[in-house]
């Protein structure tokens, strides 16, 4: 694959990035695609593995030797259509998955991976620029009518499989903009919503209606849909052949310590959609602002970087983000795959400045006239897979402005209580991914795929599921399916 001595001839090449004291003054997208030139460089890195690992790591499976390959010999068009073959929406991927086909490639036992993510966000910004991602309606149609609940990724995926094979499909989202945390999770300079836009007007022209503002269940839930109108359960059972819960893992963990109740303290996602809906244009947007505040986030993971990088295009005093697990290694602790490496990451939101303190509990918040104004924590350690508290370690520190980003424990349990549909230990429907009723709930022609199915994961993740459930559905409907696996 690639040239077949490249992967010792070139070095890889990252993608540029504005300079961090310039990105932080704007929400624009700041990371550039490789050139042509350098993508067919990165191609050529590509090894003749035998085994290619990096397919295997990616939850898509992109078949990605084979456009390493293609786009090394500059065919781009067949290049799109290679990666569109297991991905419906490389803009995204390309953008913010974390990559985990570049921690499978062989070439990374002993050297830098191949840039796949970099060689797939050129592939499909090329493919966009040049024209060739057009809408592909069903040849026929099968007068099947299909209700997907949830516009984020699992749902959108889902939704365009099953157009395309001439179902009727109808998305139902509860804010007044499709895309689910696409959209107001995920903040603009890490992917412009455009990308968003464009690939629902493909969606509409293959077929597919959307309807904003439409809550499925007994009362609206999230930002942005106070004017949501409710949609019954029993309505949707009456008036479609089946039904795909595809919202997402929106139930966020609690920090409960004394002073949680004080104001000031929010959870990301009251926190990180307002800018995003200033950035869209919206009026009338709660006055919810790091401006010169001592912002504290506490969880170490994405979600907490996306505070971070807008607390500080906000003008922040300052911003400290707290982990309660022990600081990676520089190093690998597990560098083969399929051992996900226990390394430390720098997101380029901790780039632009935040100071970060791993092994950390919060004990309490203290404030003053009803508004936080110091957390007190202490430092841990880990003993027989216990967490004890480190004597004498307890600290304080300003803070105006607390945000807590600790990940989702489950989707909204009133949806699927309303839909009957049995859950799991941890909150999520109960749906296996094996067998002939594959992504099928207990409640008769009721399916579930993403966060809603298996919990909080990734955009990749989602993706997965929703084409996967889309040929579960199709086979529910018509007894056989022409859709991948």
């Amino acid at each position: 694959m690639g040239k077949v001595t490249g992967f010792l001839e070139f070095q890889r090449l990252n993608e540029v990035a504005e300079a961090p004291e310039a990105r932080k003054k704007h929400y624009r997208e700041f990371v550039a695609h490789l050139s042509d030139a350098e993508a067919k460089q990165q191609g050529a890195r590509c090894m003749d593995c035998g085994i290619p690992f990096c397919t295997s790591g990616c939850p898509v499976n992109n078949i990605i030797p084979d456009f390493n390959d293609l786009v090394f010999r500059e065919d781009w068009q067949q290049a799109i259509a290679t990666l569109h073959s297991t991905n419906n929406f490389p803009e995204f991927t390309g953008r913010i998955c974390p990559a985990p086909c570049e921690e499978a490639c062989t070439l990374r036992i002993n050297d830098t991976a191949v840039g796949i993510k970099s060689i797939e966000h050129a592939i499909i910004d090329k493919a966009w620029q040049e024209g060739w991602v057009k809408p592909q309606p069903a040849a026929l149609k099968t007068g099947k009518k299909v209700a997907v609940i949830g516009s984020g990724p699992a749902g959108l995926a889902a939704a365009q499989q099953l157009v395309r094979v001439g179902h009727a499909v109808t998305v139902f989202e509860k804010n007044d903009r499709v895309g689910g945390l696409l959209r107001y999770g995920i903040p603009d300079f890490k992917m412009e919503k455009s990308h968003i836009d464009r690939r629902i007007e493909q969606m509409r022209a293959e077929g597919v209606e959307f309807r904003v503002n439409h809550a499925v269940g007994p009362a609206p839930v999230g930002a942005g849909n106070a004017a949501a109108k409710v949609v019954a359960p029993t309505q949707l059972m009456q008036d479609f052949d089946a039904v795909v819960l595809a919202g997402g893992a929106e139930v966020p963990r609690d920090l409960p310590v004394p002073g949680r109740e004080l104001q000031g303290v929010h959870y990301a996602m009251d926190f990180l959609p307002l800018q995003n809906r200033r950035v869209a244009g919206d009026t009338k947007v709660p006055e919810q602002w790091a401006t010169d505040q001592h912002v504290v986030v506490i969880g170490g993971g994405d979600t907490g970087s996306d505070c971070v990088g807008t607390s500080n295009r906000h003008g922040a005093a300052s911003v400290t983000q707290f982990e309660l697990m022990p600081m990676p290694a520089q190093a690998d602790a597990n560098p083969v795959w399929p051992y996900w490496p226990q390394r430390l990451r720098t997101s380029s939101s901790h780039e632009e400045g935040a100071k970060r303190d791993w092994a950390v509990a919060t004990k309490r918040l203290e404030g003053e006239g009803g508004k936080v104004k110091k957390l007190v924590a202490a430092r841990v350690e880990w003993k027989d897979g216990k967490m004890q508290e480190v004597p004498g370690s307890e600290f304080s520190m300003p803070a105006d402005l607390v945000l807590l980003a600790m990940g989702f424990v489950s989707p909204v349990q009133s949806m699927l209580d309303a839909f009957g549909v049995e859950k799991d230990t941890r909150g999520n429907a109960r749906a296996s991914t094996e067998g002939d009723a594959s992504y099928l709930t207990n409640v008769p022609k009721v399916f579930a795929a993403g966060d809603m199915r298996r919990g909080q994961s990734l955009v990749v993740w989602a993706i997965r599921e929703g084409r996967q459930c889309a040929r579960a559905v199709d086979e529910f409907l018509m007894g056989s399916s022409t859709l991948p696996r």
